[in-house]
């Protein structure tokens, strides 16, 4: 059986209202492949986001519109290591941070943070959120990247409804 290449996360609190959040992804794709994924303007709208603006650079500004209903949200590229990590701090979505680490050829693990501000019930919701969008990332760099215009949230809702069960913190 093939493994399952998103996990459930795991997160913490750091503070009063604020939240880490964690995942390691698993996906069968080179690092070389993962990459323009996560930081290109077309890499991002096949799984997470427009990126209206994104200057591909540390300190470069960054403005990504979630197609699935969601927020506008703007900052700025805080961590740049070419092929290797990304990060992006961006409005009431906090700090999110990719880190690629190559195994083999062929596969590549995504540690993944998102330190941001919310109640508990916020921090359910990003958890289903996250969980959904790196399905869909594995999906797009099949080569079936998300069509935006048929999107529900039929599978957030699932997702979200096991995080309520399964929370760990």
């Amino acid at each position: 059986m093939k493994p399952t290449p998103v996990i459930h996360a795991t997160s913490e609190r750091r503070g009063e209202g604020r939240w880490l959040l964690r995942f390691e992804v698993h996906v069968p794709s080179a690092y070389e492949a993962v990459w323009p994924a996560l930081t290109t303007a077309d890499g991002l709208r096949g799984w997470l986001a427009a990126a209206d603006v994104l200057e591909r650079r540390l300190g470069g500004a960054v403005t990504l519109h979630w197609l699935n209903g969601g927020a506008t949200v703007s900052g700025h590229v805080t961590a740049w290591d070419v092929e290797r990590v990304v990060e992006y701090t961006v409005g009431e979505y906090g700090r999110m941070r990719f880190h690629l680490e190559a195994v083999g050829t062929d596969s590549t693990v995504i540690r993944f943070l998102d330190e941001r501000a919310g109640t508990d019930e916020e921090r359910l919701d990003c958890l289903a959120a996250w969980h959904h969008h790196f399905e869909l990332l594995e999906s797009a760099l099949q080569g079936r990247p998300t069509d935006w215009s048929r999107w529900t949230d039929a599978r957030w809702a699932e997702l979200r409804a096991s995080y309520g069960s399964f929370s760990r913190t």
